[in-house]
This record gives structure tokens, sequence and C-alpha cells, in this order.
């Protein structure tokens, strides 16, 4: 008689990513200081409808089909959350320009969310320049105060706050609050909450190889994503940081 499988550990830490590859791309060396055990949840992680026609982004990365796109990022997510040591949660969305929802809304993350335990610790991304990324930070928010949860962590989304020349530096939030290019989604943050610095860090070369490796996972799309974003795997680049928040309300 075979034995099942253990069921996964009630999460201590949830992390909201929007995309197969965001939560590594951006809190890669954080995760071993998390609270354990830590779960990633992929929001637009959905298979395409059959038959639909690739995307321009998956074409780029290399695919024949939407459907081939999609069993490849969800291997490549497995193999990073793997690596990293976490629980792998996708749900049902697909991804953008596949669509999703009624009216473009994430709504599956309300029942995921609803289902957690209300002690754990759920990070949600900035949303620097990345429409997707804000429709689940925006609905996480009000899910989360509906249920009358704790208020959820914020992680700066890279590459895209990488971008921010003060990047990594100790002037980083003061940049945000004034940069035209990068600094709009914290200010909206900022506009409704106060926040505080929860992690701060450089990564040291340890750190820049466990997630390096973790990054390196989602192979299908790096070559684009350097395209867009420059030396993306660079020692110095985009990654090289990470910038976690708490938010507290304002009175």
């Amino acid at each position: 008689m075979t034995t099942p499988p253990p069921a996964p550990a009630t999460p201590a830490t949830v992390i909201i990513s929007p995309h197969f590859d965001d939560a590594a791309l951006s809190l890669a060396g954080l995760i071993p200081t998390l609270d354990s055990p830590v779960t990633v949840v992929t929001v637009h992680g959905g298979a395409p409808a059959p038959g639909h026609e690739v995307s321009w982004w998956d074409r780029t990365c290399g695919f024949s089909s939407a459907g081939e796109a999609h069993l490849a990022r969800l291997a490549e997510d497995a193999r990073a959350c793997a690596l990293l040591g976490v629980e792998q949660i996708v749900l049902a969305h697909p991804d953008g320009p596949y669509g999703y929802g009624s009216e473009g809304v994430p709504d599956e993350l309300d029942a995921c969310l609803a289902d957690l335990d209300p002690a754990a610790r759920v990070l949600i991304p900035l949303a620097t320049n990345q429409p997707d990324h804000a429709k689940v930070r925006d609905r996480a928010l009000a899910v989360l105060e509906k249920l009358g949860r704790p208020l959820p962590l914020v992680y700066a989304d890279l590459p895209y706050t990488g971008h921010l020349p003060q990047w990594g530096t100790a002037d980083t939030d003061t940049a945000l609050l004034v940069d035209e290019d990068f600094g709009v989604s914290y200010r909206k943050i900022t506009a409704h909450y106060r926040t505080r610095i929860a992690h701060d860090v450089v990564l040291t070369d340890r750190q820049w190889a466990a997630k390096r490796a973790a990054v390196l996972c989602y192979a299908s799309q790096l070559a684009p994503l350097a395209v867009d974003h420059g030396s993306l795997v660079a020692r110095d680049g985009p990654l090289r940081a990470e910038r976690v928040w708490e938010l507290a309300a304002r009175t």
C-alpha cells in the first residue's frame, strides 16, 4: 500500500506573485529569512483557452503555442520553488494576453486569501510600472481589508523598481517619493498608508548565487527580459537588492 505524501504545512508566509517569476526575481535573497513555511501563490498561472493564438511575448520567447508556453512556465516555476524550499500554488487566471476573470479582475485570489490562516504574513507587490501587478496589489488589499486581516507587507517588484538610480542605497525611499519614472506606485501606497522598512538587503555573494540559481530556472523569459531591462542578471544589476515595507493605516 502506497503511503500518501504528507499534506503541505500551513504557511507562515505567503508571497503573492503576479506571474511565475516575480517572487524569485524580487525576493529570492530574502525568502530564507522569512518565517517558514513559505508559500508562493502565482495569480496569473492558469492555462490559456485551447487553441488560443500564442501571444507576442510567448512567441518572442520561442514558443509555438500558448499551451506549450504555459506548460514550460509551470515546470520552470516548480524547479525554482524547489530550489527556494517553498510551496507552489498556482491560480487559474491565464496571463494577461490570454484574458482572465471578470472585467480583468483577478478574483480567484479572493478565495485563496480567505482560506489562509489569519496569522499568516502576506506579501504583495508594490506594482512599479506593471499594470497586472497593480491589479493584483489592489485586489489583495481590498480582500484582506474585507476579511479584517492584518495589512500585508509590500515588496519592491523587480526588475522594475530596481531601475531607480538610487536603488539599494539609503536614499531609496526618499528617491521613490519624487521619481517620476519609478515612484508612482510607491507614492500611491504612501498616500493611503504609513510605511516602515521591514527588510532591506543588498545581497551578499552567497545570497546572490542562490538567487541567480532560482532566477535561471525561468530560462524561457530571460532573453526577452534582458532586452527590456538591460543587464538583468548582472551582479550589479536591478536584482542586486531587495526591499519590503510594513504598512500602517493613516489615522
